[in-house]
């Protein structure tokens, strides 16, 4: 299993697939399957039936998951950057390989 370095509210970019181009915040990161929900990305609609939830039931506008290899990091000017991992004052801290930035 490879290393998922994105964490939840981090701003990304859709780099591949259908949503290519947007970005949004991630809403949650699922270690497990390598995907991550972000906020506007990958919304399809679903009709479900009538539950105690929604009592009557209809056309309901969800979010699905996308593949952790389809995003990117964006630092925060905006620029798609990779992640990398340094030791400040005893601590591990995400950097932009980029910007040289904090993240």
């Amino acid at each position: 299993m490879k290393k998922i370095k994105i964490k939840k509210g981090d701003k990304v970019m859709v780099i591949s697939g259908e949503n290519k181009g947007t970005s949004g915040s991630v809403l949650k990161v699922l270690y497990n399957e390598n995907k991550a929900i972000v906020e506007g990305v990958n919304m399809v609609k679903r009709h479900t039936k009538p539950s105690a939830e929604s009592p009557k039931g209809g056309i309901i506008e969800k979010q699905l998951p996308v593949a952790i290899s389809n995003l990117s990091l964006l630092t925060k000017s905006g620029d798609k950057t990779k992640v990398g991992y340094r030791f400040e004052d005893g601590k591990k801290v995400r950097y932009s390989k980029k910007s040289n930035e904090i993240l």
